[in-house]
């Protein structure tokens, strides 16, 4: 089996999360900080390489009603230019408050805001991924 990678995707850093071998698990891995278009989605697909990932799952910042907005212009334009990199899967997760569930995983767990501010991007990749694992685990049972 191949790992899947988890991004969340923004204009200043990208949060990087990878699954262990048998796509049950979700795991923080990186913030990556975003130069331009061209540097950012080569590094991305040579992570895919040396991660031996098959899969990008990349979160989809749709607004609360469920509508697009630019990020999500912002984020299809980053995938498009993935995909023509990498031979691996590209999927959009739906991101709608992974931010908030990251933000409260940190404040749970006691992390200075400080701290939070540094970790939050790879968190909520991490919280994306894991509802895409979680839902296709789902769909198998």
């Amino acid at each position: 089996m191949k790992k899947i990678i988890g991004l969340d995707i923004g204009t200043v850093r990208i949060g990087v999360a990878t699954s262990d071998l048998l796509g049950i698990i979700a795991s923080s891995y990186e913030v990556y900080k975003r130069r331009n278009m061209y540097l950012d989605t080569r590094y991305m697909a040579g992570l895919a390489e040396k991660l031996d990932a098959d899969t990008f799952v990349i979160g989809l910042p749709l607004k609360l009603d469920g509508s697009e907005g630019q990020s999500v212009q912002m984020v299809k334009e980053f995938a498009e230019n993935l995909s023509q990199l990498t031979t691996a899967k590209i999927v959009f997760q739906d991101e709608r408050l992974s931010t908030v569930s990251a933000e409260r995983v940190l404040i749970e767990s006691g992390m200075r805001r400080e701290k939070r501010k540094d970790k939050i991007d790879s968190v909520a990749a991490t919280v994306i991924l894991q509802t895409y694992l979680d839902k296709k685990s789902n769909l198998k049972a």
